[in-house]
């Protein structure tokens, strides 16, 4: 009985460990963004372009990269949803659970979904050069489409395995076919949808490596997409680079922009999953 209490106590002391040591370390990251980028953060920033020599402490904004950012992610989710929505119901509605090449195809998207983005960025790099398309808006959409399918299939992987059994026996009982049982399917989780597209967008609206080598990097907002854009995790690494405080300064205000981005879009992912659990 006391041995089994002391490995509690350790179990629990772990636990409490671990947790404050992860909310110390979010705590010091945020802190440290909003100290030092609030001071620097004014309406120019979100609202102007960068001016001749932004980048050595003169004066513009960030728009241009903002814009980037959601254009990259926000072409980047659309393509993706395009794509993962009929995989993933192909995945879980075509095919039965014990079929080889689904399992492998799983197994295949998992490993995929730890791949590290630098990896995308290079594959992707090495296709536009293949197909001769040059560094644009084209080519971040086309590395973060990339990097976002990963999560988005697994994403509706999961979702679709929690709908109950009892619904694709009641669908096939009246005579459906495997099309009306997916349409029937893509009722249940829309709110899983929803989720997924956010996760997927924030993850493409943070990431550098992916977008380093294939989006360019360009003052001016886009217009086609073979103009090259720029995203606000590309200025920051390029800001962070200065020797000058100011700039500095900028970069992480910069940081606080993107970090309020991900923040609202994980708590409105935590909202509607739990509204799904519900």
């Amino acid at each position: 009985m006391r041995r089994r209490k002391l490995e509690e106590w350790i179990a629990k002391a772990l636990m409490l460990f671990s947790t404050a040591f992860v909310g110390i370390c979010l705590f010091l990251i945020i802190g440290t963004v909003v100290v030092k980028g609030l001071p620097y953060l004014d309406w120019d920033m979100v609202t102007k372009i960068p001016d001749g020599g932004y980048y050595f402490g003169r004066s513009g904004g960030m728009l241009n990269a903002i814009i980037g950012s959601l254009y990259v992610a926000g072409g980047a989710t659309v393509l993706g949803m395009c794509i993962s929505i009929p995989v993933a119901l192909y995945l879980n509605v075509y095919l039965k659970k014990s079929n080889a090449f689904a399992r492998f195809a799983k197994l295949a998207f998992d490993v995929l979904f730890g791949v590290p983005s630098i990896v995308y960025g290079a594959f992707a790099f090495s296709l536009m050069v293949y197909l001769g398309v040059r560094a644009s808006l084209l080519g971040g959409i086309i590395a973060v489409t990339l990097l976002v399918i990963p999560i988005m299939v697994r994403t509706l992987d999961e979702v679709i395995t929690n709908v109950p059994k009892d619904l694709k026996e009641a669908t096939l009982a009246m005579g459906a076919t495997r099309w009306e049982m997916a349409k029937v399917y893509l009722l249940q989780i829309k709110t899983g949808i929803l989720t997924a597209v956010l996760l997927a967008f924030g993850r493409g609206v943070g990431d550098v490596a992916a977008v380093m080598f294939t989006a360019g990097f360009s003052d001016n907002i886009p217009v086609s997409l073979h103009e090259p854009a720029a995203t606000l995790p590309l200025a920051i690494f390029f800001q962070l680079g200065s020797p000058i405080p100011e700039v500095q300064g900028r970069a992480y205000a910069s940081a606080l922009i993107l970090t309020v981005c991900i923040l609202i879009i994980v708590s409105v992912s935590t909202i509607l999953t739990n509204k799904k659990r519900k």
